[in-house]
């Protein structure tokens, strides 16, 4: 009589709870970073990217949590 021993296969580009969780804190970093600058912008800046005033203000007063 044979016996039959499954031993699944280990997923090793699954990242880890901790590696997502330094993804998130990195994006949120980035984030914040991003509408500190875009803040600082001139209205010259942003008429050359299509951007009213009220837009750039909307984005920059968003908290980095948010999209």
């Amino acid at each position: 009589m044979s016996t039959y021993t499954y031993f699944p296969m280990t997923n090793h580009h699954e990242l880890s709870a901790w590696s997502r969780a330094a993804g998130t804190v990195r994006l949120w970093w980035q984030r914040h970073q991003q509408r500190r600058e875009l803040a600082q912008w001139t209205e010259r800046d942003l008429h050359d990217l299509g951007l009213s005033w009220s837009e750039m203000i909307a984005e920059a007063d968003k908290p980095f949590w948010r999209a």
